[in-house]
C-alpha cells in the first residue's frame, strides 16, 4: 500500500518568540502581518520578537501569529513540491489547514482568526478557567473520574497517555488531585489564557458560528480532518458545520492520527513552529512523523523518497 502524506498544523501553545524568522521566505507574509496588526489593533511583530512569553501567549496575540506561521510553513512545503493528500490542524491549527485546503483564502482566514481570538479572549475574561495535561492515564478512566466533579471536562484527547482537561480553576485543581490518586503519572498545569474547548466558551462559540454563517466557504481541494469529527471531508457545508462546534468541543486528535494510519501508511509532516504534534504521533503504528521546522524541508523531501 502506497504511503500518503498528511500536513498537520499546531495550535496555541506552540507559539514562541522569533518563530516567524524560522519560516522560509514567503513573499506575502509581510503584507499579511500588516493586515493582522490592522485587524487586531496590536503590535504583533514587536510582541513576536520581544521574547515576552506571557504576552505572546495571550489569545489575541498567539492565534493570528500562529495562523500565519502555520500557513506559511504549509505554503513553503507545497512550494518545495510536497503535496499533501490530506490536512488537519490541532485547535487553532485547523484554521490554517482549511486555508491551505482552499476552503477560504488566507486573507479571509486571518479575518476569521482575529475575530475568533477576540471572542475567545472575551469569553475567558467572563468565565475564567484553566487547563491541565493528564499523563499516563487512559482517556476513559479520566472521563470517569472527572464526571464526579462539576465544572471540568476533557478538552484534548491528544494521544495514548496524554489527555488535557479544562474548566474552572478550582474544578481543575480538584480533578488533578483525584486523577493523581487514580493512577495518573503526572498532572501538569498548562499556561493558558482560559478554559478552552469547554462549555464555558459557549458565548464565543455562538458568536463565531454567526460569523461563520456569513463567511464564504468553498469545497476543500484537499480533504480535511477536523477536531470534532476526525473523518476527512471536502464539502463546504460539512466543514462549516463542524467548525461551528469546534470552540466548545473536545479535540479528537488521537482518533485523527489513528484514522490516517488505518487508511494507509502515513508520513505526517508538522507544518508550523516546533514539534508538539510530531511528538504525539511517535508511538502510532503506521505513522512516520516529521516536523518541518526542526528537520528542515530538505529532510522532508528526502523522507518522501
Amino acid at each position: 500500500m502506497a504511503r500518503r502524506t498528511v500536513f498537520v498544523f499546531p495550535g496555541q501553545g506552540s507559539q514562541r518568540s522569533g518563530m516567524l524568522a524560522a519560516v522560509p521566505e514567503t513573499e506575502s507574509l509581510p503584507r499579511l502581518l500588516d493586515a493582522a496588526e490592522a485587524l487586531s489593533g496590536l503590535p504583533l511583530r514587536t510582541i513576536e520578537q520581544s521574547g515576552d512569553a506571557a504576552r505572546l501567549a495571550e489569545t489575541r496575540v498567539a492565534q493570528p501569529l500562529l495562523f500565519l506561521a502555520d500557513w506559511a510553513w504549509g505554503t513553503a512545503l507545497i512550494d518545495a513540491g510536497i503535496t499533501p493528500d490530506a490536512v488537519a490542524g490541532h485547535s487553532l491549527g485547523e484554521m490554517a489547514a482549511l486555508a491551505l485546503a482552499g476552503v477560504f483564502s488566507v486573507e479571509a482566514g486571518l479575518e476569521l482568526v482575529v475575530e475568533r481570538s477576540r471572542l475567545m479572549h472575551d469569553a475567558a475574561s467572563r468565565n475564567p478557567g484553566t487547563m491541565a495535561a493528564v499523563l499516563g492515564l487512559d482517556s476513559a478512566d479520566i472521563a470517569s473520574v472527572i464526571s464526579t466533579i462539576d465544572g471540568v471536562w476533557v478538552a484534548n484527547d491528544n494521544s495514548v497517555g496524554q489527555v488535557v482537561i479544562t474548566g474552572e480553576h478550582q474544578s481543575v485543581a480538584d480533578a488533578s488531585v483525584l486523577l493523581t490518586s487514580a493512577g495518573a503519572r503526572r498532572v501538569v498545569p498548562l499556561d493558558v489564557a482560559g478554559p478552552f474547548h469547554s462549555p464555558l466558551m459557549e458565548t464565543a462559540a455562538r458568536s463565531f458560528a454567526e460569523v461563520l454563517r456569513q463567511a464564504d466557504f468553498r469545497d476543500a481541494v484537499i480533504p480535511v480532518a477536523q477536531n470534532c469529527d476526525p473523518t476527512t471531508a471536502t464539502d463546504a457545508a460539512v466543514i462549516r458545520e463542524r467548525l461551528m462546534s469546534q470552540i466548545t468541543s473536545p479535540v479528537r486528535w488521537t482518533e485523527t492520527v489513528h484514522n490516517f494510519a488505518l487508511e494507509s501508511p502515513t508520513l505526517m509532516v508538522e507544518a508550523g513552529p516546533g514539534a508538539v504534534l510530531t511528538g504525539l504521533a511517535k508511538r502510532v503504528e503506521g505513522v512516520r512523523a516529521i516536523a518541518a521546522e526542526v528537520a528542515g524541508i530538505e529532510t522532508v523531501l528526502v523522507e518522501m523518497g
